[in-house]
C-alpha cells in the first residue's frame, strides 16, 4: 500500500480526537445492537470507535464475569475511543509510556476498522499487551487503518488489568455460580468474541473466519484462548507475537512453588484494609489499582482455564487451529529487564560454577549454548529463549504435530534510530512494522524509535503482507517475496533481518534444553517455570533427559 497518505498529526488525532474529524468524514452503521455514526477515511476505511461490548463492571458488578451489552436507541456517537481501564502506569522512559486520555471502570469498549465495500471480509481481533497490569486499545501503534487497507475487518478490545482483571478472592469464588473467581480480563476477552460472533456481519466481517491475535501479555492470552474450553469456536487462527507461558496459580492449592489464587487475594484484601468483599468493592478502582499488593496474571480455576496451559497442550486438548508465533532477538534489553537478575557472577568460573549447581547433567548443554565467554550475553539469551522463543516454538510444534498449518519466524531486524540507542529487535519492535507504522508519519509513542526509510517501508509491507494473508487464507504469503514453509517441513521458520528469508531449525539444541528444564521443574511440583533461568534458576532434579 502506498505510504504517501497524508495523515497529518496523528498521534494527537488518535489522542485527542480533534485532528481526525478534520480528516475524515462522517460514517454511518447499523448493526444489531443499534446504529452507529464513525469516521470513513479519503480512501473509504471506515472506523467505529468505543462501542460496548459488555455491560460495565461497577459497583456490585466489580469482579463479576461480564454480560453482553445491551441496544441503544437513537445513534451512538462512535468517533473516539471509550475510556481506558483502570491501570498502573508506565515509567516515563519506557519505549510504551503513554497516557490514556480517560481511565474508567466503564473500559469494556471495542473499535472496528473496516475496508471500503467489505463483505465477508477476514477479522483480527486484537489483544494488547501490557504484563495485565496496563495498555489499551486506543494506544497509537494499535490504529487499525492499515489492515483494513489489506482487506481485513480489524478489531481492537479493551478487557480488564491488574487487580480488577485477575483478582481472585474466596468469597468472590462463593458468589460465583461456576465456583471460581480471577480471569475476568479473559473473559472480558472471550464476551468480545461472542460480541464479534453476533455483531461482525454488519461491519462487512464473516465471523466464520476470525483470528485473533496478541503481543506479549496478549500473546500469552493467545494460548490461554487456546485452551479455554470457553473460547472454543469463536476463532479459526491464531496470530501471538512474543508470548511465555510461564506456570499460573492455581485457584485453592499452592503449587508449582506459587501460593494459590485466593491465598494472593486474600493477602490483598488485608493489605488493603477491607474487612470484606463489600467493604472491597466500595474502595475506588485507582486506589485498588495502583496499590502495590497485586500483580494481575492467570489463573488455573478449572472452568476458564482449566489446566496448565501446557498440560491442555499434552492432552491435545486446545483449539486445534492455524498458527503463527514467534519472537524477537532482543526481547529482554531494554523493555524486560526486571526479568533480568542484578547481581550477575563477575567471572568466567562464577558464572560456570552457578549453571552447574542448577542445572547438574544439564549444565553442560547450558553452557554451550549460553557460555561464560560473554555473561551478560548469554544471561540475556537464556531468559529470552527460556520465556519467548521456548514458548512460540512449543505451540507452533503441538499445533504442527496435530496435522494443523503452523508458522514460526524471528524478528531479527534492527533500524537506524533503534540501534542508535542499542535497542535491536527489541520486545515489541515488530509492532511498527506489523500494523504498517513506520515513516516519518508513524502513529507510535512518543519515546518509540522511529522506524523510517525505504527498507523499513519494504519490510512493513511484507509483515503486513504475511499476516494478512494467513488471517485470509491460513497460509501467510507476500508478493515479491519467499514463500513461509509451515514449520513441519524441516522445522522451517521466517527469519526477518534486512529482508524476509527462508530457514529451519532456529537455534539448535535451544528447545530441547528449555523443554527438559519445563518437564524437570514440572514434574518436582514446587518449582515455576519459565522466569526461574540461568544463574536465577531454582536447582534442577538430577535425572536422565527424558526420551
Amino acid at each position: 500500500m502506498a505510504r504517501a497518505m497524508v495523515r497529518i498529526s496523528l498521534i494527537t488525532a488518535i489522542l485527542f480526537g480533534w485532528a481526525a474529524a478534520a480528516l475524515t468524514a462522517q460514517t454511518m452503521l447499523t448493526e444489531p445492537q443499534g446504529t452507529l455514526a464513525g469516521q470513513v477515511d479519503a480512501h473509504g476505511v471506515r472506523s467505529f470507535k468505543g462501542i460496548p461490548y459488555a455491560e460495565p463492571p461497577v459497583g456490585d458488578k466489580r469482579w463479576t464475569a461480564p454480560v453482553a451489552a445491551r441496544p441503544w436507541k437513537g445513534v451512538r456517537d462512535a468517533r473516539d475511543f471509550g475510556a481506558s481501564c483502570f491501570e498502573t502506569s508506565y515509567s516515563p522512559q519506557s519505549l510504551f509510556n503513554v497516557h490514556p486520555p480517560k481511565l474508567s471502570e466503564d473500559c469494556l469498549f471495542l473499535n472496528v476498522w473496516t475496508p471500503p465495500h467489505a463483505k465477508k471480509a477476514p477479522v483480527i481481533l486484537w489483544i494488547h499487551g501490557g504484563s495485565f497490569v496496563r495498555g489499551g486499545s486506543w494506544e497509537p501503534q494499535y490504529e487499525g487503518t492499515h489492515f483494513a487497507e489489506h482487506g481485513v475487518v480489524f478489531v481492537t478490545i479493551n478487557y480488564r488489568l491488574g487487580s480488577l482483571g485477575w483478582f481472585a478472592l474466596p468469597e468472590l469464588s462463593a458468589e460465583s455460580p461456576h465456583g471460581v473467581s480471577g480471569n475476568y480480563g479473559l473473559l472480558d476477552q472471550i464476551e468480545a468474541l461472542r460480541w464479534v460472533k453476533k455483531n461482525i456481519a454488519a461491519f462487512g466481517g464473516n465471523p466464520g473466519n476470525v483470528t485473533i491475535m496478541g503481543e506479549s501479555a496478549g500473546g500469552v492470552c493467545m494460548a490461554l484462548l487456546m485452551v479455554s474450553p470457553q473460547a472454543h469456536g469463536l476463532f479459526q487462527k491464531v496470530i501471538a507475537e512474543s508470548l511465555g507461558i510461564q506456570s499460573a496459580p492455581e485457584l485453592k492449592q499452592p503449587n508449582h512453588g506459587l501460593p494459590s489464587a485466593e491465598q494472593n487475594g486474600t493477602a490483598f484484601e488485608k493489605a488493603l484494609g477491607a474487612a470484606d468483599l463489600k467493604a472491597l468493592r466500595a474502595i475506588d478502582a485507582k486506589t485498588v489499582t495502583e496499590h502495590s499488593g497485586f500483580r494481575g496474571g492467570p489463573t488455573v480455576d478449572g472452568w476458564v482455564v482449566t489446566r496448565q496451559i501446557v498440560d491442555t497442550f499434552d492432552r491435545k486438548e486446545e483449539a486445534l487451529v492455524p498458527v503463527l508465533m514467534g519472537f524477537n532477538r532482543n526481547e529482554i534489553y531494554p523493555v524486560l529487564m526486571a526479568f533480568f537478575p542484578q547481581n550477575l557472577p563477575d567471572s568466567s568460573a562464577g558464572y560456570e560454577a552457578e549453571i552447574h549447581k542448577r542445572y547438574g547433567d544439564l549444565a553442560p548443554e547450558f553452557l554451550r549454548l549460553y557460555p561464560s565467554s560473554d555473561i551478560k550475553g548469554s544471561t540475556l539469551a537464556a531468559s529470552r529463549d527460556a520465556i519467548f522463543g521456548w514458548s512460540a516454538e512449543r505451540i507452533v510444534r503441538d499445533e504442527a504435530e496435530a496435522g494443523m498449518p503452523s508458522y514460526l519466524y524471528f524478528f531479527d531486524h534492527g533500524y537506524p534510530a533503534a540501534e542508535a540507542r542499542g535497542f535491536h529487535a527489541f520486545h515489541g519492535s515488530e509492532l511498527s512494522y506489523v500494523f504498517g507504522h513506520v515513516g516519518k508519519d508513524a502513529v507510535l509513542p512518543p519515546n518509540w524509535p522511529l522506524p523510517e526509510g525505504p527498507q523499513e517501508n519494504a519490510i512493513s509491507d511484507a509483515m503486513m503482507a504475511y499476516w494478512t494473508s494467513f488471517a485470509h487464507a491460513g497460509v501467510p504469503k507476500a508478493e515479491g517475496q519467499p514463500d513461509w514453509p509451515a514449520f513441519a517441513s524441516q522445522k522451517s521458520y521466517m527469519y526477518f533481518a534486512e529482508k524476509p528469508q527462508v530457514a529451519t531449525d532456529l537455534m539448535p539444541g535451544m528447545f530441547a534444553l528449555h523443554e527438559e528444564v519445563m518437564q524437570r521443574e514440572r514434574r518436582a511440583g514446587d518449582q515455576p517455570w519459565v522466569g526461574n533461568v540461568g544463574v536465577m534458576a531454582s536447582t534442577l532434579s538430577r535425572e536422565a533427559p527424558a526420551h
